[in-house]
């Protein structure tokens, strides 16, 4: 084991502070990546606050993570020392369930092990990227392309993937019109991806504020939901939604958007219960699903594509220092569109 310094919240009512963590001693297969810069996830807030279940504090949060290779295990096969490379928001997973072995270990059927707030292999609870360190496990390390900055490709890890992959498993792409719910830290990389992807966007928000962000992003429509004429206006008119939003809504208003056939598909978790009326899915064969974040093959991927199409996140960068600042500017939609910690302020 050696120490690195971190950045940890110590209980669910104080602000985090500067403190040491442990990371184990790099074995065969794992490689020590120096960490350049780490994302601020509006999970990362509802964990350190105890707002998912219990916590076992300190904890050090952050699955937005990209850095330097600095140390490969004498097996390690896929990276190397000096390599640009992303952990997002698992560190292991059981490897041999039928969620594993089809590549999709986001659901892992015996739980995957997420990059903080888990127990790791060796029985330790799992510290994540608000540090100037980690150890990880070769299998769970993407490669970050040369085209992107390590500071805008942090989001990627959690926001890009999360966007990315319902858009591309329910086939995004041209004559689709796609329709993404919110414009913050996850719908404007969904924005991003959908453009990027061929397809038609529209971007469905509370008001038209953000309206000249949305369009610059890459959307073709920009509506404001709070206005009703909009969802007569819009009735039947998409193949796919994707509602990032953690906020309750009037599912069957959103449903009744869809075409024949067409799905809408959450991956904003709110924290109250959703409702929906199943006739508003009977009507027109529609569809309504769920979406985590993205099993390690599908991250690569989208890191790739990324690359091709010139996408990365909208970011500011902050020091250390202003972490705490960060999180009431998150829990009050002022930041367009993600903070970045860089951890050189850590060292």
């Amino acid at each position: 084991m050696f120490t690195v310094n971190a950045y940890a919240a110590t209980s669910a009512t104080e602000p985090l502070t500067r403190t040491t963590i442990e990371r184990r001693d790099v074995g065969p297969h794992d490689v020590l990546i120096e960490i350049k810069y780490a994302g601020i996830c509006h999970s990362d807030i509802h964990h350190v606050r105890g707002d998912w279940g219990p916590v076992n504090y300190p904890v050090a949060p952050g699955h937005e993570i990209a850095g330097v290779v600095t140390q490969v295990g004498s097996e390690v096969a896929k990276h190397a020392v000096d390599d640009r490379v992303g952990v997002g928001c698992m560190v292991n997973s059981c490897r041999t369930c039928d969620s594993c072995r089809k590549g999709e270990e986001q659901y892992c059927l015996n739980g995957a092990t997420l990059t903080y707030g888990s127990m790791d292999r060796d029985g330790a609870p799992t510290q994540g990227g608000y540090s100037t360190h980690i150890v990880v496990n070769e299998d769970f390390v993407v490669r970050i392309p040369d085209s992107v900055t390590l500071d805008k490709a942090a989001p990627l890890l959690c926001a890009g993937i999360t966007t990315y992959s319902p858009l591309h498993r329910w086939g995004a792409g041209p004559n689709k019109k796609v329709a993404i719910v919110g414009l913050g830290g996850l719908g404007h990389m969904g924005v991003k991806f959908a453009h990027g992807m061929g397809a038609e966007v529209t971007v469905l928000s509370q008001s038209l504020k953000k309206m000249d962000d949305g369009l610059r992003l890459g959307a073709d429509h920009y509506y404001a939901t709070s206005d009703p004429a909009t969802f007569d206006e819009l009735a039947g008119n998409f193949d796919l939604i994707v509602n990032t939003v953690s906020a309750k809504l009037d599912v069957d208003a959103y449903l009744s958007l869809l075409a024949v056939g067409g799905t809408m598909v959450n991956v904003g978790a709110p924290a109250e219960p959703l409702s929906l009326n199943v006739f508003s899915l009977l009507a027109r064969g529609r569809s309504y699903a769920g979406s985590s974040i993205g099993g390690i093959r599908e991250t690569q991927e989208m890191l790739d594509f990324c690359g091709e199409h010139g996408i990365a996140a909208e970011i500011e960068v902050i020091p250390v220092a202003k972490t705490n600042e960060a999180y009431e500017r998150v829990l009050s939609s002022d930041v367009r569109y993600r903070f970045v910690i860089d951890m050189a302020t850590l060292a």
